[in-house]
């Protein structure tokens, strides 16, 4: 499965975080230095995100459903 890590932007907007193959670090470890400091995040399948990349910029995600920890 490929993993990605969403949080929401300052501005509302949705992050989405690929990590690199091999990287020798967990998904949490990768969450904990990338995402914001206080910002909630969640990680999912990539198959969860919508396949069509044109409209990127608007895509959303409800702040409740970012459970799976905090940026460090």
């Amino acid at each position: 499965m490929r993993k990605r890590i969403i949080y929401r932007t300052y501005d509302g907007g949705v992050a989405v975080i690929t990590p690199a193959p091999g990287c020798g670090l967990t998904l949490e470890e990768i969450a904990a230095k990338d995402v914001p400091t206080g910002k909630p995040y969640r990680i999912l399948d990539a198959s969860e995100l919508p396949a069509d990349r044109e409209f990127r910029a608007a895509w959303t995600v409800d702040e409740a459903d970012l459970t799976d920890g905090v940026g460090a």
